[in-house]
């Protein structure tokens, strides 16, 4: 008896099985914000980066211990001289509209982001000089000098590869409709409400992909997307509230995961990025900056903002990172001297605008950090923004400080070149200084890790007088989902990678 045959004649409706069927193979997962533009070259937030892990492949891809694993390179060797990159490509490999990936496709792609208007990854891959087709299957990256980051940056979108002939076709419109290689393959868009991608049948590593969609639902709210996920509408919430976990942990319908990210939670101060620095005392004078950092609690904000679900630290790399400058430790909270601090600067009561995404956990850091400071005289007024709109005002020096939550990079150049360097496309706060360019470069150019750590040293000891970033914490990235769900893996960058994801 055919299948539909015995469903009538057992009693059960056609059309739930379906639905059934459908929706077992569907993974419904709940961001904390709406990403931007779905363009590898132009795309910008961490929440997009989750959604490219489904939606394009890379060059290479980072493992659970931060190491540099082959994705759609098999293999790759470095010149004598550290200056060229040969990397052999994955034979078999499409991209969604059929068009062929080759050396030729990887040529243009990272040409395209090193020269596109308005690019992202052109300070990521600011040393390679030119791009050799060495055969259909082998490319070649020349650089001006020795690069260490760069197999980490190609690990990341400045390693995602799009279809040449799409991206020649659409230009700057690309982001509307992505095609790139990954296992799930666009479908649609809709702003602040949902991105549906759905499996591709001809992925080069399928036999690994077991969902036939998944759709990326946006909910600010962490409570909300929680509720979601009780209610059954969601499958796998990402950045769950702290405050939720102990409760959801003795919830047998659900799992929590967790795992300290290789980023920051920060405050960026306009030092220099537009008229605005000069007209707020903060952005004006490192002394009210001191003073400002002086009015911190970072143990306070910690257990506040994130339930303890955090590492304190004040630099761009967490204090257990090999990276870390020792020389500059975190410094405690010293009220009576960030007074003094201001009563020098001739500024006694500092008032100035701290400009904030409207997710839940930077609106908290806003709130604790306005009221610690008030003790020592500042003033500070909170403005909540929508996450792209504080992006794009950030990027103008439309603000004068702003809470900016950075996901991290596996090499530590990814944490901080692109902040601190000068005119770099992520240097918000308009910081430029000579002597910290030389020297970010010097710690891009050598391979030694240990004369890396002495540069970073240096770097800090300038950066974390001067002040254009202060660093407050590193949190614990925290997913909830149901226990429907296996072969999650957890990885320090908080990408959720969809191969091997199974909803039983």
């Amino acid at each position: 008896m055919r299948l539909k045959s015995l469903l009538l004649f057992l009693g059960i409706p056609v059309f739930a099985v379906i639905a059934a069927n459908v929706c077992a193979q569907t993974l419904r997962f709940g961001l904390a914000e709406d990403p931007d533009v779905l363009d590898p070259t132009l795309a910008r937030t961490f929440v997009g980066r989750v959604v490219f892990a489904a939606l394009c492949d890379k060059l290479f891809d980072i493992d659970d211990k931060l190491n540099i694993v082959p994705q759609l390179a098999t293999g790759y060797e470095w010149s004598a001289d550290s200056k060229a990159l040969t990397i052999k490509l994955r034979p078999g490999v499409t991209f969604h509209d059929g068009e062929k990936f080759d050396a030729a496709a990887a040529k243009f792609n990272i040409e395209r982001h090193k020269t596109m208007a308005g690019s992202n990854r052109r300070g990521e891959l600011a040393p390679v000089a030119s791009v050799d087709v060495v055969d259909p299957m082998t490319v070649r990256l020349n650089l001006s000098a020795p690069f260490a980051p760069l197999l980490a940056q190609l690990a990341d979108r400045a390693g995602m590869m799009v279809s040449p002939k799409a991206a020649q076709e659409a230009g700057d419109k690309f982001g509307v409709k992505p095609i790139c290689s990954g296992p799930f393959r666009f479908v649609e868009r809709i702003a602040q409400d949902r991105i549906v991608l759905e499996r591709y049948p001809n992925y080069w590593n399928k036999a690994d992909i077991y969902l036939e969609k998944v759709i990326y639902l946006p909910i600010v709210d962490a409570t909300v997307r929680l509720a979601n996920l009780k209610s059954g509408q969601l499958d796998f919430i990402e950045r769950m509230a702290p405050s939720d976990v102990a409760a959801l942990k003795s919830d047998s319908r659900f799992k929590v995961s967790k795992i300290t990210e290789i980023g920051y939670q920060g405050i960026t101060i306009n030092v220099g990025k537009s008229d605005l620095a000069q007209k707020n005392p903060l952005g004006k004078d490192a002394k009210v900056r001191e003073a400002f950092e002086l009015a911190l609690d970072r143990d306070g904000i910690v257990q506040v903002v994130t339930e303890g679900e955090a590492a304190v630290g004040n630099q761009w790399v967490a204090p257990d990172n090999t990276y870390y400058a020792k020389n500059m430790p975190i410094p405690k909270r010293d009220v009576a001297k960030a007074k003094a601090l201001l009563a020098e600067a001739g500024v006694p009561n500092p008032t100035f605008t701290l400009m904030t995404p409207t997710t839940s956990d930077t609106q908290k850091i806003a709130q604790v950090v306005q009221a610690m400071v008030k003790d020592a005289g500042f003033d500070v007024k909170i403005q909540s923004t929508e996450f792209s709109t504080s992006l794009d005002m950030a990027d103008k020096g439309q603000y004068e400080a702003y809470v900016l939550a950075w996901s991290g990079r596996a090499d530590p150049d990814g944490n901080i070149f692109s902040f601190a360097a000068c005119k770099q496309p992520l240097n918000y706060s308009g910081f430029c200084k000579q002597e910290v360019d030389d020297l970010l470069t010097k710690s891009r150019t050598t391979l030694d890790p240990a004369e890396r750590r002495k540069t970073y040293e240096q770097i800090a000891a300038i950066l974390l007088k001067d002040r254009p970033d202060i660093y407050l914490f590193h949190r614990h990235w925290l997913w909830a989902y149901t226990t429907k769900l296996t072969g999650l893996r957890t990885i320090p960058d908080g990408l959720v990678r969809v191969q091997g994801l199974k909803l039983n």
